[in-house]
């Protein structure tokens, strides 16, 4: 069943919440490393460890109890606001698709209001996806559809810098309807492949027309979450997926992030250690969508059974692009020309985005792939060079 939007106020809630949470970790934290410098020598027992703790305890047990008091009231006074009319802010999409990215499971988890649905959207606004809904949205919707799937940390209406839509126009001067996804990127890429899976089901039951041709568009994540979505499809055997023509990834990290295995290995060197052990845990405040990112994983099973800060490898097995669908990639890079060394786009390294590993069993065999040189992760979305590929392959 689909949730009623949720307002200014409900959001302004689920900020608060997330501050006293935030501030109960900070003295969770804090507590620890006193524990950890006033508990004496690890060679010795560390024997003041106890009286540290019974010393302590009281003090950040009265801190916790006075934060809790003070949320559950500002919660209680919020919740009485939360029937006024929203007041409608575009700019909220930004700052709110950030916090996601970055913390998106536990606002899921924790059932806060700032979480994001997974939403199929137009201009900014989610569909109703029953039939005389989407023929009011759509009255010239076509026998095509494009489905653009935006990546982590971003919404559906960043697909190009300020300014109008040029993808979106790009698909209907090709004769294809424009659908774009809004999803909560903090969350596991196999979790919100499976939603997306779920969502273009329902669309192809109930879009206006008969759909002769589906095709996807994804950036960074996106198009993980995209190919996800069709190993579900074809899993349980979507009427969507019969429909599926071609996929373009744009920047996907398919074998992974260099940022997010350097974020992993801080939070082992900092385990090193007893004094900043402690502190470890901030950096596992990242979302299970960007720990997602550190080898690429697609399915559930990619992940390691030991949990997503365990230190250790690639544990992936062989994931083949889907089947009877013509699958393209697009890797940029800062390197203003050929010749030399590739730099990344300053996120996702060229192999990576190309589908290329030194293990041949993991290396995606695409139709076709494009690089662009002196172009960064974000800013190639609105470069006249990608749009005349994205023309010439989704034209085909």
């Amino acid at each position: 069943m689909t949730k009623r939007p949720r307002n200014t106020v409900e959001q302004l809630r689920g900020a608060s919440r997330l501050a006293i949470e935030a501030i109960t970790r900070v003295v969770d934290l804090v507590e620890a490393m006193q524990h950890v410098v006033g508990g004496g020598p690890a060679i010795l027992g560390r024997p003041l460890l106890a009286p540290t703790r019974v010393l302590s305890a009281p003090v950040y047990a009265s801190v916790r109890g006075v934060t809790r008091m003070v949320g559950a009231t500002l919660d209680l006074a919020l919740a009485r606001l939360a029937s006024m009319p929203g007041i409608p802010e575009r700019e909220h999409d930004t700052v709110l698709a950030v916090l996601n990215g970055v913390l998106g499971d536990h606002l899921e988890e924790s059932g806060n209001p700032l979480a994001i649905e997974m939403r199929l959207r137009r201009d900014g606004r989610a569909l109703e996806l029953e039939r005389a809904a989407l023929r009011a949205a759509y009255p010239d919707a076509s026998r095509k559809l494009l489905v653009l799937a935006h990546g982590s940390c971003r919404h559906d209406r960043q697909w190009s810098l300020p300014g109008p839509d040029q993808l979106a126009a790009l698909a209907r001067e090709l004769g294809f309807t424009p659908v774009h996804l809004h999803y909560n990127t903090g969350l596991h890429v196999a979790t919100n492949g499976r939603a997306l899976a779920a969502l273009l089901e329902r669309l192809a039951g109930a879009w206006p027309a008969p759909v002769d041709e589906l095709a996807i568009v994804g950036h960074s994540m996106g198009g993980l979450v995209a190919r996800s979505a069709c190993y579900v499809g074809e899993a349980e055997g979507h009427a969507w997926r019969r429909t599926l023509r071609k996929l373009v990834c744009i920047a996907s990290p398919h074998h992974g992030a260099p940022l997010e295995r350097g974020g992993h290995w801080i939070d082992v060197l900092l385990e090193v250690s007893r004094y900043s052990a402690p502190l470890a845990r901030l950096g596992k405040l990242r979302s299970a969508g960007v720990t997602d990112l550190r080898f690429g994983n697609v399915l559930d099973e990619h992940r390691d059974a030991r949990g997503r800060f365990a230190p250790g490898g690639d544990v992936r097995r062989e994931l083949k692009l889907p089947e009877g669908v013509r699958c393209y990639a697009i890797a940029g890079t800062r390197t203003p020309r050929p010749g030399g060394r590739l730099s990344s786009d300053g996120l996702v390294p060229v192999d990576s985005a190309l589908g290329r590993h030194r293990n041949p069993r993991l290396t995606l065999a695409f139709t076709d792939t494009w690089l662009g040189f002196g172009m960064s992760h974000v800013a190639m979305l609105s470069r006249p060079e990608l749009h005349a590929v994205l023309r010439s392959w989704l034209s085909s």
